[in-house]
């Protein structure tokens, strides 16, 4: 019975976060996505960790020679993590919604982006929330650790943290990508030049927040340099969601 209990509640610790920001840029689309398509999206998204992760190890496993340890730092964190997260979650959405029927306005490219990302942000959760609970497990099995106040405490100070860090991270920087598919919804002949900006903006967001807190991660700087980063972020999405929609609106009339 503990056991159940624990594993439940380390998947809604887990999703929480993703479910939370889901279900507030869904608010954006004012024609709203089949619920079946967001769930297949979301999952999806998910699922993305397991190719996520090999890439990764395979990518951190290349031996390259004569590079200092913060260049090679700076390449891990921008090429080995931030593009093959980013470029993998923008290859599902190429290939799954922009030629779908219901991929019919702009908009939906920042919406469906943002919905696979927080699939990929919620898997990336749920496996933290796992190891931390198998690393504090009394005997370092497989076993968790039983639910004292404390240790629930401490699990939700790391859903909180990856709600307003991580999550929402993965969350803006597919809302990045997304927004530039949405340009070239109108400039087809840009299409390919307007995805790459949009996937070098991802990828500096990304590669940035991730580097402001592994190698700049002492003192205030482990939380006002991704905190500026993140509030920039989202006052481009927002901007992005507001951008699409008054062009939809110019383009129809």
């Amino acid at each position: 019975m503990n056991s159940i209990l624990n594993y439940s509640l380390y998947i809604f610790f887990g999703i929480l976060p993703s479910l939370l920001w889901l279900q507030f840029y869904l608010r954006k689309d004012v024609k709203p996505e089949p619920k079946a398509m967001i769930l297949k999206i979301f999952f999806y998204g998910m699922l993305l960790t397991i190719p996520a992760i090999f890439l990764e190890k395979a990518f951190f496993e290349i031996e390259i020679k004569n590079l200092s340890p913060l260049l090679l730092s700076i390449l891990n964190i921008f090429i080995g993590v931030a593009f093959i997260e980013e470029y993998l979650k923008f290859l599902l959405i190429k290939l799954k919604i922009l030629k779908n029927p219901e991929f019919d306005e702009p908009v939906d490219a920042m919406i469906y982006m943002i919905i696979a990302a927080l699939g990929f942000a919620a898997a990336e959760n749920l496996l933290v929330l796992f190891s931390v609970g198998i690393q504090s497990s009394d005997g370092g099995g497989l076993l968790l650790p039983l639910l004292t106040p404390v240790f629930l405490g401490k699990i939700f100070e790391i859903s909180l943290l990856r709600f307003l860090g991580a999550t929402f991270l993965h969350a803006l920087s597919s809302a990045i990508i997304g927004f530039f598919i949405g340009l070239s919804f109108f400039e087809k002949e840009k299409r390919k030049s307007l995805i790459l900006i949009g996937m070098i903006l991802a990828v500096l967001l990304h590669g940035l927040y991730n580097f402001s807190i592994i190698e700049l991660g002492k003192g205030l700087n482990t939380l006002i340099i991704p905190f500026f980063l993140l509030i920039i972020a989202a006052l481009f999405v927002s901007f992005g969601f507001k951008k699409l929609k008054k062009i939809n609106i110019n383009y129809k009339q």
